[in-house]
């Protein structure tokens, strides 16, 4: 018995060795191989409800998540095939976990808005004069370059001293695990979206608060008034235009496959 357990350990030490696994090869190499492949999504992102949505009509088998690390998780464990997501985050995602890779194949160009509520006019033209303003001046690109490109880190943005914050606290619903755009940092969310909203803040005399929650939610919190508008660099669709107005645009992004590397 002894030698048949010492035969069994070495079997399971060569396997190790070895590199064997039970996670499969990889066998998506451009977006014509995802009809019929295990894809994996976040909820009622882009990547599901436009571009998975095309291949599951195609034979593929869509798997949807909660968070987007998740769908990248079940593909390093093999439990899906690609995962449809947004160019940045996948690019923190892939460097966060090794044997994976992004895809030469994108979709079309998105662009990304905050969400407000339906009629909500005067929040609406705030915003985007905010945004205008923070266009011409350089401000909007100086958050985004400190989040994304070779100069990350180099232009934190800092509120001004002595801001009238007078009108009260806005609201901004969010989904925190979509780096660069917001992730947490230890008790703080941080990123794009949140630099971009307390800049708007700032300029507007409020204060900001940020509630996280799934990001399939946060369109309902804008609608039902829970939350004053909502950023998780969500995209302009028409079907989101059907339940809220957005702002004006603030920046651009595409949809990538992540795969395994072998």
């Amino acid at each position: 018995m002894k030698k048949l357990l010492a035969l069994a350990m070495a079997a399971v030490l060569a396997l190790g060795v070895c590199g064997c696994s039970s996670v499969p090869a990889n066998q998506v190499f451009s977006k014509d191989d995802l009809p019929g492949k295990v894809i994996g999504v976040q909820t009622g992102t882009t990547g599901d409800i436009v571009n998975a949505a095309e291949y599951e009509e195609q034979g593929a088998t869509v798997m949807r998540y909660n968070k987007g690390m998740d769908a990248v998780q079940a593909l390093a464990q093999g439990k899906v095939d690609a995962v449809i997501i947004d160019e940045e985050p996948a690019k923190s995602y892939v460097a966060a976990n090794e044997g994976l890779t992004i895809l030469d194949d994108k979709f079309d160009p998105e662009s990304y808005a905050f969400c407000i509520k339906k009629g909500n006019t005067e929040l609406t033209e705030a915003i985007n004069g905010a945004l205008a303003d923070m266009k011409e001046d350089g401000t909007l690109q100086s958050i985004i370059d400190n989040w994304i490109g070779e100069n990350a880190g180099e232009s934190p943005y800092v509120s001004p001293e002595g801001v009238d914050r007078s009108k009260g606290t806005l609201t901004m619903a969010t989904n925190a695990t979509f780096p660069p755009y917001e992730s947490t940092q230890g008790d703080k969310i941080v990123g794009i979206d949140p630099d971009i909203a307390q800049a708007i803040c700032d300029r507007l005399g409020y204060s900001l608060e940020i509630t996280d929650m799934e990001f399939d939610s946060i369109i309902p919190a804008v609608d039902s008034g829970k939350a004053d508008f909502g950023a998780a660099g969500m995209t302009v669709t028409e079907e989101r235009l059907q339940n809220v107005d957005f702002s004006d645009t603030y920046a651009t992004s595409k949809q990538v496959i992540i795969v395994r590397e072998k």
